[in-house]
């Protein structure tokens, strides 16, 4: 099955991609990583859930096998197109009106810091339609009032299929809440981040 047209012209109109994960969906994320082409004119913020106090691999491996420049997000960076930017444990992560990030120490969200919710809710008020957000394999329910908030705001909102999800419980929550425009299967999702 071919992707429509006008999933296909949102997702060109987006300045900003969004992806967030939890359980079971590392290796996906690992792969978009991979195969993200070098020239994206766009932003990639990558939020997904890690245990508190446990020192990742994770950015070494994606900057390893990243074609774009890869980065942990650091409080007031600027945000440049071309670059995926991965949230650091311990902190939410927020997007201010003025391009940059902010990072906040506030509590866990859903056990949870950094929180999707909030990384997706700050973005959906500065960047509208010129956003697109996916939400992967997670164990719990956050990324769902989120990517709720980007698509009343006009963002391009696409939940991992539940059958492909690891864990299925954040994409079904996100599509029981209608916060979804698309629920793509894995194969859906790289087909349309490399058109």
């Amino acid at each position: 099955m071919g992707l429509d047209k006008n999933i296909i012209d949102r997702w060109h109109n987006s300045d900003i991609v969004l992806l967030g994960g939890s359980a079971g969906s590392f290796k996906l994320l690992f792969g978009i990583v991979k195969f993200l082409p070098p020239d994206l004119n766009k932003a990639v913020i990558i939020v997904m859930h890690r245990k508190r106090n446990f020192t990742s691999e994770m950015e070494r491996l994606f900057a390893q096998n990243s074609r774009m420049l890869l980065r942990e997000i650091g409080d007031k960076d600027k945000i440049n197109k071309g670059t995926i930017y991965v949230a650091p444990a311990n902190y939410h992560v927020l997007i201010e009106s003025d391009g940059h990030f902010s990072l906040d120490v506030s509590d866990a969200v859903w056990y949870s810091k950094p929180s999707i919710d909030i990384t997706f809710e700050s973005a959906a008020e500065i960047y509208k339609n010129k956003c697109t957000a996916i939400l992967l394999s997670g164990a719990n329910q956050d990324g769902a009032q989120g990517l709720l908030k980007l698509r009343n705001a006009g963002s391009l909102t696409i939940a991992q299929h539940p059958d492909d999800a690891e864990m299925p419980e954040m994409p079904n929550e996100a599509i029981n809440i209608n916060a979804v425009d698309y629920v793509l299967r894995t194969n859906e999702i790289f087909e349309l981040l490399i058109d």
